[in-house]
């Protein structure tokens, strides 16, 4: 037995049940462990970035951590963007990386990296295996790490030689710290400021897709207070049956005047809101100057914990009818086809329990109020920014959940990071339907550029905004990686094509020209 097959054994007889993969030469004897192991299902990635943002996807369906299998210090920044939308997803994932046997990083090597200064970059624990014998204690405790503190980034060092030099057998990942908890004291003060009129609890965590957002809008309901999200969450529930909260706005001016006058606003779950950037002339925190602002708990700490000692406090109230989202489906609409009238054909024909990958980006706020009156649905939005997020995000999802349709709404521009991806879709057969919006351009960056005070745009900001010149040809791209695509301009043709797409299983892309 050598370090990597005790790896292997460490992580199964931990309950690591998938790795999404992108090895090279220094992880070989890794591969060849995993393949004396089809318990451990391996999936292959084109590109590093499909591999972590695929983990992701994975962890905010299941709460389980996956494992990523990645190529030296070059593999693992190529996994770096969708990691960091990972950690602001406060997903578990932990990451295998490779390197150069310890006795040849003494040389030059072409590939030689700073594996651990990449490594500690995004990740809330790092550690080199400095020998074979350790390698299998070294893989429980970074199991135990990505699962403490409700989801962290750990990553795992192994020089070539500690995966084929000899070792003696496997170990079992503890189960994680408990999670801390606001004092006493402090649930009684947030409790008090969520009894003044107009008062906030801003929500994030599992509150948005469990049965704890039930418990949130029962004491905010009993004590009056108004019931918040963030507008980017790792993953919350939207549509029939799901409890009405208010949902926060990108734009910080729409912030402002949601929060403007509140008295108290308690933060459970989540951190302070603050601008996406910073603007010329405009603050980066939305919340009024007059507003007491209580952080009492963490998305690290107990939640669930929390939100039941409020609930003691303020007392529970009975929910009703007008509590939740009504089932109101729009009917198909006909025409000339617009952004409004795409979002209504989706929440027609998407089936319940649906996995929703949203990286629209421009076209998303004009999707979202149909989409609200369908069936209920789990939305992941691309918590950190880092664009490329949706099309790994949802191979992970439907990797996690088989028999849900996922459906991913993707940026023409966002959706080249990581098409490689469509691929993964295709060889593992996997249920999941893209729909790009084809504005043949970064949309964002015109309006951010707008936002910015810049309103003059000469002939290098056009170049660097679109992509035209020549035009992306989806069909061909998608094709191309094995998934039957189809080209519509018209509502007529993407009701067509979007139905078809949810009576069949399997990859298809909807290249919706705009």
């Amino acid at each position: 037995m050598n370090g990597a097959e005790t790896l292997v054994r460490t992580l199964l007889a931990s309950g690591v049940k998938v790795c999404f993969a992108n090895p090279g030469t220094s992880e070989m004897h890794f591969v060849a462990a995993l393949d004396r192991h089809p318990e451990l299902r391996c999936i292959l990635c084109l590109f590093e970035g499909g591999v972590s943002g695929a983990a992701d996807g994975y962890y905010r369906m299941t709460g389980e951590v996956a494992a990523t299998l990645l190529h030296l210090a070059p593999g693992f920044g190529n996994a770096f963007a969708n990691l960091h939308n990972a950690r602001k997803a406060q997903s578990g994932v932990l990451n295998i990386m490779g390197d150069h046997a310890d006795y040849h990083l003494r040389f030059e090597a072409p590939l030689k990296g700073d594996t651990v200064g990449i490594a500690q970059a995004v990740s809330h624990w790092t550690r080199v295996s400095s020998a074979a014998e350790k390698v299998a204690g070294d893989a429980a405790e970074a199991v135990r790490a990505a699962r403490a503190k409700g989801g962290q980034i750990a990553t795992l060092i192994l020089p070539a030689n500690t995966a084929w030099e000899a070792a003696t057998g496997p170990a079992v990942a503890a189960p994680p710290p408990a999670l801390h908890r606001p004092s006493l004291a402090e649930i009684k003060a947030a409790a008090r400021a969520l009894r003044q009129p107009g008062a906030v609890l801003l929500l994030d965590g599992p509150a948005l897709y469990t049965d704890l957002g039930l418990l949130a809008k029962r004491l905010t309901k009993a004590c009056g207070a108004r019931l918040m999200q963030p507008f980017f969450a790792a993953r919350f529930r939207r549509g029939a049956g799901a409890v009405k909260m208010e949902r926060m706005a990108y734009r910080l001016p729409d912030n402002q005047a949601l929060l403007a006058g509140v008295p108290a606003l308690v933060l459970c779950g989540t951190a302070r809101p603050a601008g996406f950037f910073a603007y010329p002339g405009l603050p980066s925190i939305p919340d009024d100057p007059d507003t007491r602002l209580i952080e009492l708990c963490s998305r690290e700490m107990d939640i669930a914990w929390c939100l039941q000692a409020l609930a003691e406090e303020l007392g529970e109230a009975e929910l009703g009818p007008e509590d939740f989202v009504p089932l109101d489906r729009p009917a198909l609409p006909d025409g000339p086809l617009t952004l409004e009238k795409l979002g209504e054909t989706i929440a027609a024909l998407m089936p319940e329990d649906t996995i929703l990958v949203d990286e629209g980006i421009t076209a998303s706020a004009y999707l979202a109020p149909a989409l609200r009156r369908g069936p209920g649905h789990d939305v992941l939005t691309i918590t950190g920014g880092s664009i490329g997020f949706g099309l790994p995000n949802a191979v992970g999802a439907a990797v996690a959940c088989p028999d849900r349709k996922v459906v991913v709404l993707e940026g023409d521009g966002s959706g080249m990071y990581t098409l490689q991806s469509l691929w993964t879709m295709a060889r593992e057969g996997l249920d999941v339907t893209t729909v790009v919006f084809a504005n043949r351009g970064y949309q964002i960056l015109r309006e951010e550029l707008a936002a910015m005070g810049v309103n003059e745009v000469g002939r290098n900001a056009a170049r660097m905004f679109d992509v035209e010149g020549p035009a992306l040809d989806w069909v061909a791209l998608a094709e191309g990686h094995g998934v039957q695509a189809v080209r519509v301009s018209d509502m007529a043709g993407f009701n067509a094509a979007f139905a078809e797409a949810m009576g069949q299983r399997g990859p298809r892309l909807i290249e919706v020209v705009l």
